[in-house]
């Protein structure tokens, strides 16, 4: 047995089927439904990498102003055309606020 803990980026990885290395800042959701959802922050890049199981893990492109109230239906949350609930915004609204430092760091 190691002390090493596993990396969490290569079972996200696998997990969602996207690309998700050491240099991503990464987090891992699962909602009431057991639906579970990867967010993926690359260093530099402004945007980042959203997968929902129950979008058959299609990734999504998301920032600070993706997430939207306003859905076809009244009080709808959506970001990227995917429909989201309050807590998977709440997770999301985190993980962005999270990774901004990612973002302004310098090449």
């Amino acid at each position: 047995m190691t002390d090493t803990p596993t990396a969490i980026e290569p079972l996200l990885a696998r997990l969602c089927g996207g690309e998700i290395t050491d240099k991503d800042y990464t987090g891992y959701f699962m909602n009431e439904h057991g639906e579970q959802l990867v967010f993926a922050q690359r260093r530099g890049q402004k945007t980042a990498r959203l997968w929902h199981s129950d979008a058959d893990w299609e990734m999504f492109r998301v920032g600070d102003h993706s997430i939207r109230l306003d859905g076809p239906l009244d009080g709808m949350i959506t970001v990227a055309g995917l429909i989201i609930n309050r807590e998977e915004a709440t997770w999301l609204s985190s993980c962005l606020s999270a990774s901004r430092h990612l973002r302004q760091e310098r090449t």
